[in-house]
């Protein structure tokens, strides 16, 4: 074996190691700072009754009752027997959606990045967290909720002309296109639901 290669130790001076160590301490925790930070999130979900079975998919719509509610309690939006695709509403409700099973009550905590973020929404001031009190009714695959409505508005149209016979065509006209609750035509989000 030659010499060449070999580079000869220098000692530690002494209080040198305690140094090192604590260099390394902090470069540890400035590297988990860092990485505490860009933690995504997340959505504070809280089972107040349990329900039953799986829970729903990204290609689902919801059929739920909810109310939606600032920090401060004041209620910005609410609705019974809501349906709702998960692929069609604020990033956080479908990441709770996806925890919940059908029967179940939940309260949930969205944080605003999950929810507007920095836009002003109606009543929803920019990066506010948003509450919501909500029960899953029931869920659905989307192309099953798309048939389903197109079959509800075939039957009304089928019942608008017996109708219109028997009243004298008086109303029946008006409530042809209307949606039963929780009825929503296919493609469109209902009026006031927590979209982005």
């Amino acid at each position: 074996m030659t010499e060449i290669t070999r580079v000869p130790l220098q000692p530690i001076a002494k209080g040198s190691v305690g140094k090192l160590w604590l260099g390394i301490a902090a470069a540890a925790a400035v590297a988990g700072g860092l990485a505490w930070s860009s933690v995504p999130p997340l959505v504070k979900v809280q089972t107040l009754t349990k329900g039953e079975g799986p829970s729903p998919v990204m290609t689902d719509v919801a059929l739920i009752h909810y109310k939606g509610m600032l920090k401060d309690g004041k209620v910005f939006d609410q609705a019974k027997s809501a349906p709702l695709p998960l692929a069609g509403v604020i990033p956080g409700f479908t990441k709770a959606l996806m925890q919940m099973q059908k029967g179940g009550k939940y309260h949930i905590v969205i944080p605003a990045k999950l929810g507007y973020g920095d836009r002003q929404v109606g009543e929803i001031p920019p990066n506010s967290d948003l509450t919501f009190d909500i029960e899953l009714l029931g869920f659905m695959n989307f192309e099953q909720f798309q048939q389903q409505q197109q079959m509800m508005q075939q039957l009304r149209a089928m019942q608008s002309p017996k109708q219109g016979a028997g009243a004298g065509g008086a109303g029946a006209a008006d409530g042809a296109g209307e949606m039963p609750p929780g009825g929503m035509p296919p493609g469109e989000m209902p009026e006031g639901a927590p979209h982005p």
